[in-house]
């Protein structure tokens, strides 16, 4: 099974930007962020395919948030811009063989890293 561990969480200003990094150590077809703030299901974020042909973001983040992938280095970054108070999560790195949008589609996470926005 293919390990995946985030980094780059942290406290923020609403406004401010923050870059997380997801290290694989190996390649699997589709790479996800999702979020989970407390109380919450946890929902998707963005997709990104293997090649970085295809992303996909969840319209809460579309325009502000930028994922992209590093074959090279088996990393998946998510570039977050102008965060809000409601970004406040753990946000967690996921790996699975099809696109999905559903976090039960996915067969590697991350432990998670805590992205706290402040207003």
């Amino acid at each position: 099974q293919v390990q995946l561990v985030e980094s780059g969480g942290g406290s923020v200003q609403a406004g401010d930007s923050l870059r997380l990094s997801c290290a694989a150590s190996g390649r699997m077809l589709a790479m996800s962020w999702f979020r989970q703030a407390p109380g919450k299901e946890r929902e998707f974020v963005a997709l990104v395919a293997w090649n970085g042909a295809t992303t996909y973001y969840a319209e809460s983040v579309e325009g502000r948030f930028t994922i992209s992938q590093d074959n090279a280095k088996n990393t998946v970054y998510l570039q977050m811009n102008n965060l809000k108070p409601e970004d406040t999560a753990v946000y967690y790195c996921a790996g699975g063989t099809h696109y999905s949008l559903k976090p039960r589609e996915y067969t590697s996470w991350g432990q998670g890293t805590q992205v706290t926005v402040s207003a």
